[in-house]
């Protein structure tokens, strides 16, 4: 299944997600990790240190292997040149898998060992030198959202994307890619207006939004939470000790995580597992097809020189029993 961490800057999501990360790792689920955040950190946090995570493959440098691999002999797409963001797969596309091993793994994927147990990481890259002035960082996650639409994920197989900050997940149709996001938002005015923004913005997409909250130090922090965003409150994180020893570098065991913090996490798999069980491979596809016709009437078509809505296929619905192309 497909999770979306989102949340203002500093609100936490990039620690929860990668403590999350590491429980699913624990119970020896197979995990592919995506930072898809412009402040890159999410390697940090998974125990690499800061020249490891600099040498992690860029997902945005190597967009036209990316799009090559898809395209497969998609008879739709004439060539990976006319393939954008939200190009949505069809009939002779190549699809990934959680499991598997392919192209894009290999040059784009590296493993990171937590504890013993192994999970892919995959980065969009950070904003350079060169970005500053003249690009959107969105050109960046589009091989995030590209990935994202050619993935077929199973029971019992986690994608967890680390997304980034605030509202800026709306610019593109990558917020519909997940089975849920949970929305990290510290007990304060502006943790939950964020909250706000997102639950308005994803209202007629069929978005299962819960709020994790961060930071609570009590129980006037709980009331607060629960009185702003209601039922959407899954669970509430305070301190931890474990997770103030990582941030310097000399993480504990994970299984020395606390008892408190190590359920909120067994919280989070289960309503990332019961909302795999709703997951609505037509509606997904649909949602796939409205942001790329959207897209393609916006700018693909004249950046391309291409009829991109040609790229659709009527016919196709993503799912598991699709077969990939050799």
């Amino acid at each position: 299944m497909k999770i979306a961490f989102v949340g203002k800057g500093g609100s936490g999501k990039t620690t929860l997600s990668s403590l999350f990360i590491r429980h699913l790792a624990a119970t020896g689920a197979p995990v592919i990790a995506v930072d898809a955040d412009i402040n890159q950190h999410l390697g940090a946090a998974l125990g690499l240190d800061e020249s490891e995570a600099a040498e992690l493959p860029a997902l945005g440098e190597r967009l036209p292997l990316i799009k090559e691999y898809l395209r497969g002999s998609n008879p739709r797409i004439a060539s990976a040149d006319t393939m954008i963001k939200t190009t949505p797969p069809g009939d002779g596309s190549r699809l990934l898998r959680v499991r598997e091993n392919n192209p894009v793994y290999d040059v784009c994927a590296r493993p990171v060992e937590l504890d013993g147990d192994t999970v892919r990481l995959m980065v969009t890259g950070p904003f350079t030198d060169a970005d500053l002035g003249v690009a959107c960082y969105h050109s960046k996650t589009g091989a995030v959202e590209l990935c994202l639409n050619h993935l077929v994920d199973g029971r019992d197989e986690y994608v967890v994307v680390d997304m980034t900050a605030g509202s800026d997940s709306f610019a593109s149709g990558m917020f519909t890619r997940f089975d849920i996001t949970f929305l990290v938002a510290e007990p304060t005015r502006k943790g939950v207006s964020v909250y706000r923004q997102y639950k308005e913005y994803a209202r007629d997409f069929g978005v299962t939004l819960k709020v994790v909250g961060n930071k609570v130090q009590g129980r006037d922090d709980l009331d607060f939470l629960r009185a702003e965003v209601g039922d959407d409150l899954l669970v509430a994180v305070g301190h931890s000790d474990w997770v103030r020893a990582m941030e310097k570098g000399r993480p504990p065991r994970f299984a020395l995580l606390e008892d408190a913090n190590r359920h909120a996490l067994r919280q989070l798999q289960t309503a990332a597992d019961a909302s795999y069980e709703r997951r609505d491979w037509e509606r997904y596809t649909r949602q796939m097809v409205h942001f790329h016709l959207k897209n393609a009437h916006s700018w693909g078509n004249e950046r391309t020189g291409a009829d991109l809505a040609a790229q659709v296929d009527p016919g196709f619905v993503l799912g598991e029993s699709v077969t990939t192309p050799a």
